[in-house]
């Protein structure tokens, strides 16, 4: 059975969800998205998920169709019409379609566009969990806010498309020989002390929901965190290595570049974080 998607107040099957091609988002990428786990039926840290939406078409100057409240009662909806137990539900927020392809922001009559889906995804069983990813590194060509969560991703569709030709499961981007962040995820090392360092937020990165709760779930058992920026030398001589995002959780990485991390094998602290925030998102999730 075809799932549902949510277009612009209608709920349609995702065969049949469209949007005009004018759309400033088809055309300029001139929009937000989020992404959000789904874990029992139930949506997981949507909130932060929300408020980083607000943030981000802030700094766009784009504003939303519909209220927080009534995107989450959007994605709720969703979520049961496709019953969707384990997954995703994807959000995309864009400027709208005006009359003809012009660079200004169109005239205050155009309404900005909602499009909203699911996927299913068994996020707390993957099997890359259980014997970690290897990572590959690439230049990171991107623009120079990246705190924004725009739907403008040609460079990280590209880093991917390198990773996957490598066979590696992720792809860490590089800005004057330290690690920004992941294709689509947070990187982070422990190093030799037991300190859990990932780089600051800043606009050379996005501030990750995922990585907020698990830095603050690590922080609530005393474990020590830096926010710093760290070398690919530094995460070679590292304990452990890993990734957190919203479609993986907290993701092991056992090489970069083709060289081993550790012992090549899911560290005991990845492995723990792992399964502190499961348990979190179970408990949170609304």
């Amino acid at each position: 059975m075809d799932s549902i998607a949510y277009v612009n107040g209608s709920f349609v099957p995702l065969a049949d969800a469209k949007i005009s091609v004018l759309d400033r988002g088809f055309l300029f990428a001139d929009g937000i998205y989020e992404v959000s786990a789904v874990l029992d039926g139930k949506l997981v840290d949507n909130a932060s998920h929300l408020a980083r939406l607000e943030r981000s078409v802030g700094e766009i100057k784009l504003k939303l169709p519909e209220t927080v409240e009534r995107i989450t009662e959007i994605q709720k909806e969703l979520i049961a019409r496709n019953k969707l137990m384990s997954g995703l539900v994807y959000l995309q927020v864009t400027r709208g379609a005006d009359k003809g392809r012009d660079f200004p922001f169109p005239k205050a009559d155009v309404k900005s566009s909602l499009v909203m889906f699911t996927s299913e995804k068994d996020i707390v069983n993957a099997a890359s969990a259980k014997t970690g990813i290897n990572v590959i590194t690439v230049p990171d060509i991107r623009w120079e806010r990246r705190d924004i969560k725009s739907v403008a991703l040609l460079a990280q569709v590209l880093a991917k498309q390198a990773a996957a030709e490598a066979g590696a499961g992720e792809a860490w981007m590089l800005q004057d020989g330290y690690v920004t962040e992941g294709g689509s995820s947070t990187a982070f090392i422990l190093t030799k002390d037991d300190v859990i360092v990932t780089r600051q937020n800043s606009n050379a990165i996005l501030p990750g929901c995922t990585r907020k709760a698990v830095i603050a779930l690590a922080e609530e058992r005393q474990l020590r965190v830096e926010e710093r920026p760290f070398t690919v030398a530094e995460a070679l001589a590292a304990k452990e290595a890993f990734v957190t995002s919203a479609s993986a959780f907290v993701q092991p990485v056992v090489a970069l570049d083709g060289k081993t991390i550790g012992d090549g094998k899911p560290g005991p602290m990845a492995t723990r974080l792992r399964e502190i925030y499961v348990e979190f998102a179970k408990a949170t999730a609304v």
